[in-house]
């Protein structure tokens, strides 16, 4: 098939990696009625169709604390997503580079942030988990200070994982032993393609930024259970002033849904936030973030950044987020997926097409600026 759109990328994802996989970052928590309302609450945004506006020249480009970005659009932090090709967070870098977006790299990356850096030429933001161990929290950061890292997200929205029933039935979660590791590799043996290029010669199969507190040469396994061990869930208000204290450039807080939390953020130190319910992957039944914005940034009233995720597939998704106010938006699955589909490559097609389709839905509005 030849992709013309971002769910184009997804069925060629899903016929090309193993299922265990696949399902983990295609999934939703429970039942999976957060997810559906993320597109669903995005797809009802209607825009205005605007004529006899001179669009002969459209500008898609935003500045972001500081940074200048070619769209508004940053890779969201997916846990695992460079099992999806080889070294695949390093590709998945360099085409964001290439087209002038950023990236937030995620704390359970298979790429370490030394990695990513290497291999992009600059560093990404990194995303920030934060675990039961003060000390390895503390190292990350300084890891982030020390690798340049423009911004740092936390994510706060994950003081334990939800249920994702989608990774029990494929065995990715809840299936220890041989019959488990049986099941994983017979998920494997139907895309060769997958299991030479990422299995055989993609490794180390970790999580890189995690080598020091798990080993180097353990197995995922290892990795999964000693994140369900070690989520920080005491953390509180009091642990992002504590962050704060120790990292100096902009500091984004993720996860946020409801105006209190936003309000607190802020007074706590958080530089911009993201408005997100973990890609439906946390409480299923969170309002959707298109329906949680509006009230936020009412809340807020401008005095930082606002950005926002959940269920973009298009450039229109997109311009809906930022004709409701949004500084810029975040995608995960649509980066993963044409990560697992073509790599680098179709990461790369994947951002063309958002900012092409951005520039027409401009156009049709009326909208030569986003600034």
């Amino acid at each position: 098939m030849k992709p013309a759109s971002i769910l184009d990328y997804r069925a060629l994802s899903r016929a090309r990696v193993p299922r265990f996989l696949f399902d983990y970052t295609d999934g939703g928590s429970y039942a999976e009625t957060t997810l559906a309302a993320n597109l669903a609450d995005l797809a009802a945004v209607q825009l205005d169709q605007r004529v006899l506006v001179d669009v002969s020249r459209v500008d898609t480009a935003v500045t972001l604390l500081g940074q200048t970005l070619a769209m508004p659009v940053i890779l969201a932090p997916v846990g695992l997503g460079g099992m999806h090709a080889r070294r695949g967070e390093v590709q998945a870098w360099r085409a964001a580079r290439a087209a002038g977006v950023g990236m937030a790299l995620s704390t359970v990356s298979v790429c370490s942030l030394a990695e990513v850096t290497q291999g992009g030429g600059a560093a990404p933001w990194f995303q920030l988990y934060l675990v039961k161990d003060q000390a390895a929290n503390e190292a990350m950061i300084a890891a982030a200070r020390a690798q340049g890292c423009p911004a740092l997200v936390l994510t706060v929205d994950l003081p334990m994982p939800g249920a994702r029933y989608r990774d029990v039935r494929s065995s990715l979660s809840g299936a220890p032993g041989i019959a488990g590791s049986l099941h994983r590799a017979a998920q494997m043996a139907v895309r060769p393609h997958w299991a030479v290029d990422v299995g055989l010669r993609g490794g180390p199969a970790a999580m890189g930024n995690l080598n020091s507190l798990v080993g180097a040469k353990a197995p995922l396994s290892d990795y999964l259970g000693w994140l369900a061990r070690n989520f920080d869930a005491s953390a509180d208000w009091d642990r992002l002033a504590w962050v704060r204290s120790l990292w100096p450039g902009p500091l984004i807080v993720k996860g946020i849904l409801h105006p209190d939390d936003a309000a607190l953020a802020v007074q706590h130190g958080a530089d911009a936030i993201v408005v997100s319910n973990h890609g439906g992957r946390q409480l299923d039944g969170a309002m959707s973030a298109v329906k949680a914005l509006p009230a936020i940034l009412d809340r807020l009233g401008g005095c930082i950044p606002v950005l926002a995720d959940g269920g973009v597939r298009s450039g229109l998704d997109v311009l809906r987020y930022v004709s409701l106010g949004a500084s810029a938006v975040l995608i995960g699955r649509p980066w993963v997926w044409a990560l697992g589909a073509r790599g680098q490559a179709g990461v790369a097609h994947v951002l063309a097409l958002l900012r092409a389709e951005l520039e027409t839905a401009m156009a049709l509005t009326g909208r030569t600026r986003l600034a």
